[in-house]
Parts: structure tokens; sequence; C-alpha cells
């Protein structure tokens, strides 16, 4: 007769899913979108398991690295790299359009033109919002947050290839009792 720890083990065993190791010990993946920081689609990449469990194959980012799908990544390879230039092409378009916008952020301000509060990322996507730009929050790149009147220039990420800049200003409300 079996003991509870033998059983525990079996059962716990038998749910777990072994995934192909690297030459460091971590988990072997096959990209099937290009992650930031991590690869581009189609690379073979050697990440942790936690990363490989928890993020990477629940969101479809990654498949297991087999020999069957790294022939696939490699009879299609160009086909993959035509795509991926298709997309940074656009990309590089609709950031010369994001460019060319000027948008213009109300905030309260004191006399000296100093904000009573901050304009952040939040506020600046809310305003492209308004000229149909859709940004999210963590495109913006903003080395602080803006604490005083004026025009500002700030960068933003559409890529890891795709940067561009925006003039954002803020200004008084108009209407509001400065004192």
């Amino acid at each position: 007769m079996k003991t509870k720890a033998q059983k525990k083990i079996k059962r716990t065993a038998s749910r777990v899913k072994r995934l192909p190791r690297g030459p460091q010990g971590g988990i072997e993946l096959l990209l099937i979108h290009s992650v930031e920081d991590l690869g581009a689609q189609g690379d073979v990449v050697e990440v942790r398991p936690g990363h490989a469990y928890n993020y990477l194959l629940p969101q479809g980012l990654a498949t297991i690295a087999s020999d069957h799908h790294k022939r696939m990544v490699e009879k299609h390879r160009s086909k993959l790299q035509a795509l991926e230039k298709a997309h940074e092409a656009t990309l590089r378009k609709h950031a010369v359009e994001i460019a060319k916008q000027s948008i213009t952020i109300e905030a309260n301000a004191t006399e000296d033109g100093h904000l009573y509060g901050s304009v952040g990322a939040v506020e600046i996507v809310e305003a492209l919002k308004k000229n149909n730009i859709i940004l999210k929050t963590d495109q913006i790149r903003l080395e602080g947050v803006l604490k005083e009147l004026g025009l500002y220039t700030v960068k933003f990420r559409l890529s890891s290839h795709v940067e561009g800049e925006l003039k954002v200003w803020v200004v008084p409300m108009v209407g509001v009792d400065q004192s």
C-alpha cells in the first residue's frame, strides 16, 4: 500500500508539463511574436521557468522550441521578415502622423506658472484621444511629470524600432480664478 506522500508525489508529477531546457538550465522557447527586451519573432530564447509559465506561454507569445516548430519557422522566415518590415513601415507612418500633432492640456496653475497638480502620461493619452490618436500610457516616455506651464517635447515609442516626438502645450485653465 502506498503512503500519502507517495500518492501526492505521483499526483503532482503527472500534472507538471516538462518543457525543454536550454544550455544554461532555463526553458527554451520559440517566440511567436516579437517581445521587447527578449527577441524577435522566430527567435529561440532561453528564459526562466516562471517567465515562461506565467507570461510567455499563457499570453500566446511563445511556444515550445521543438524541432518541428524550428523547421516551420525556418521555412517561413522570409515571409515573417516581410510581414515584420511591412508592420514597421506602417508604424513609422503612424509615428510621423503623431509627430505632426501638437496637443494642448489645460491645467490649474499658480500665477508663477507652477501647476497645482501635474501632467503625466494619462493626461497626454486622453488629449491624444480627442484627436483620434490611440496610444497606451506605457508608450509615452516622460522623464518626469510636467509641473509647470509651457511647451514640452514628449517622446513616444510605438515599437522597439519606432519612436517619435510630440509637442505638448500645458496652458492655464480658461475661466478659472488663478488666485
